[in-house]
């Protein structure tokens, strides 16, 4: 028998104004609807309507993971720093990590994430190919010391997440089980009614090789990807790439020097000389690990920051200060160009091609130099995709402009290879009798964050909608009226019950028909049944939340429309 849950002895506490700090389409109802409330900046307690949605969440993933062979285990939060040491993650994470000290002294974390604690379960658990290969998962609270808590639970500085990790001998099993997984996260997210995408993605701090993004689209998402709309590319836009083609360059003349005043920037340049920014270098000298590196894209772009930072992972990149300019004659603040740069290493937009011409810092004040061509004046130690991406901007596949979208990100899978079995020394024995290194793949679904991006993608202007999966209910029952309404309300939630639905029952006492009409929309239970005008005549009238069709039936219709 399921469980019929009565308004009148449940713990909820609906609001009629969205609360002052709230952004997010998410956070306004999740709170308004009483299943969530904020403890601490980014710390929330799960009251027990939003405990339901989140545990229905839990379950699928649950089902979906062990379907695939996932043995579900569960491992600390608090977790000593010497294995986090060791991969260079506790120096990676920096102001990220919550770190603290025993009583004794000694170091611990609250764990963001556990690569480093399953490899080294795996390492003592399994000593032979035999033993593999093996898919481990949690569900467990992760920790963050994010710097802007914000949206609600979407980004909290504790979050709820499933983490699995998959061990095989082989790179075609870790294929495999990266495979596995991949489908199971496409089930899992249909059947949570989520509309979401699978992108292209950087590994980053994590490491290892081929990486995918399950994102939902919403507004509230903190992700931008790309999508074209003539094939099926789509990738977040740290993936984004763009192919080098180098042009011939044969027909430029000789570098000519331009006399430049008051002119350290790009629109000041290019207003000055009449030409468009694009005709333009641009070259931003950030700091990597502390030694000073240029990056060179086209005037009209900017370099994004955090593609930089991920293709250099795990080096520290920083932008460089009026300080780091002193004593470096070669490097003259605002003219910088890449022609002549000694003892620095020059990293270029795809877009600078060889055989490309630009005008860009002649390394003299108030002068900078035309027809500086790729390949002929300058070289490029490294490509790396590092513009900011922009609408239009030609899809890698078939060269359409892309187009730019936000999302919520709800689910990231890496094959990490033999980064953390490299540093555990994780080897088995192998069908030859000697030593075999593991690899290995990473897959995480946000729990908590589907519930925020569900909200999100869900709602209506009247509140919450959850699909039949994850609502908190089957069947939200109103008693709009008196003794005899109430009377009929409890009796068929009782056989709803009986027949195996989830029932909400609203039969408080003291509150108004319009208070809990706009109580069960604000929750969001899919199907409302109401007890109101024609209850002496044992008819009730079944409304859809999220289409608004009503209808009119008898108890036992009621019952049997609902269960079957």
């Amino acid at each position: 028998m399921a469980q019929v849950q009565r308004m009148s002895r449940l713990m909820v506490k609906t609001l009629r104004d969205d609360p002052a700090d709230a952004e997010t389409l998410n956070h306004k109802l999740l709170v308004r609807a009483g299943y969530v409330r904020r403890t601490a900046a980014g710390i929330w307690t799960w009251l027990p309507l939003g405990k339901k949605v989140y545990e229905n969440i839990a379950r699928v993933v649950r089902e979906e993971m062990d379907a695939i062979g996932g043995q579900e285990v569960l491992l600390p939060a608090l977790l000593p720093k010497e294995p986090y040491e060791a991969s260079g993650r506790y120096e990676e994470y920096g102001d990220l990590l919550f770190r603290l000290k025993d009583r004794k002294g000694a170091d611990y974390l609250l764990g963001p994430t556990h690569e480093e604690i399953f490899t080294q379960v795996v390492k003592d658990q399994c000593s032979s190919y035999k033993d593999l290969p093996v898919i481990l998962y949690q569900i467990q609270t992760k920790y963050r010391d994010e710097a802007r808590p914000r949206a609600g639970v979407l980004r909290g500085r504790e979050f709820q997440m499933k983490d699995s990790y998959s061990f095989d001998t082989t790179d075609e099993g870790l294929a495999e089980s990266y495979a596995l997984h991949r489908g199971a996260y496409q089930r899992i997210f249909e059947r949570l009614g989520l509309d979401y995408r699978i992108v292209s993605a950087v590994a980053g701090a994590m490491g290892g090789s081929k990486s995918e993004e399950f994102l939902a689209p919403a507004p509230a998402g903190e992700d931008t990807f790309v999508d074209c709309p003539a094939c099926d590319y789509a990738a977040n836009t740290e993936a984004v790439t763009f192919a080098l083609a180098p042009v011939d360059g044969s027909a430029h003349g000789p570098v000519e020097e331009l006399d430049t005043p008051d002119t350290p920037t790009i629109e000041t340049l290019a207003e000055h000389l009449g030409v468009p920014a694009s005709a333009t270098l641009k070259n931003l000298l950030v700091k990597v690990d502390g030694e000073i590196v240029a990056v060179g894209v086209p005037g009209d772009r900017e370099v994004d920051l955090g593609k930089l930072g991920e293709h250099l992972a795990p080096a520290e990149v920083e932008l460089v200060t009026a300080e780091d300019f002193e004593g470096r004659e070669d490097l003259v603040r605002g003219y910088v160009g890449p022609q002549g740069l000694e003892k620095v290493r020059y990293i270029a937009d795809p877009r600078v091609a060889p055989g490309t011409a630009w005008i860009t810092g002649a390394n003299k004040q108030d002068k900078h130099a035309k027809n500086v061509v790729c390949g002929r004046d300058f070289e490029v130690d490294d490509y790396l995709d590092v513009v900011v991406v922009e609408e239009g901007d030609p899809c890698p596949s078939c060269g359409t402009g892309l187009k730019l979208d936000r999302a919520i990100e709800i689910g990231h899978i890496f094959q990490l290879g033999r980064k953390y079995a490299d540093t555990f020394q994780l080897d088995v024995l192998g069908q030859q009798g000697k030593p075999v290194r593991v690899t290995m793949g990473s897959y995480g679904i946000g729990v908590s964050r589907a519930v925020a991006a569900l909200a999100e993608q869900t709602a209506d202007d009247k509140g919450l909608c959850w699909p039949k999966e994850v609502a908190p209910a089957d069947v939200h029952v109103v008693a709009a009226g008196k003794a005899l309404q109430t009377e009929l309300a409890l009796d068929v939630a009782e056989k709803l019950g009986a027949a195996g639905a989830r029932v909400l029952v609203d039969d408080r006492a003291g509150v108004s028909p319009g208070v809990k009409f706009t109580d069960a929309e604000l929750i969001g239970v899919p199907q409302i049944l109401v007890a109101g005008r024609r209850s002496a005549e044992g008819v009730v009238e079944l409304k859809d939340r999220r289409t608004g069709e009503r209808e009119e039936l008898t108890v036992e219709e009621a019952v049997t429309r609902l269960t079957s």
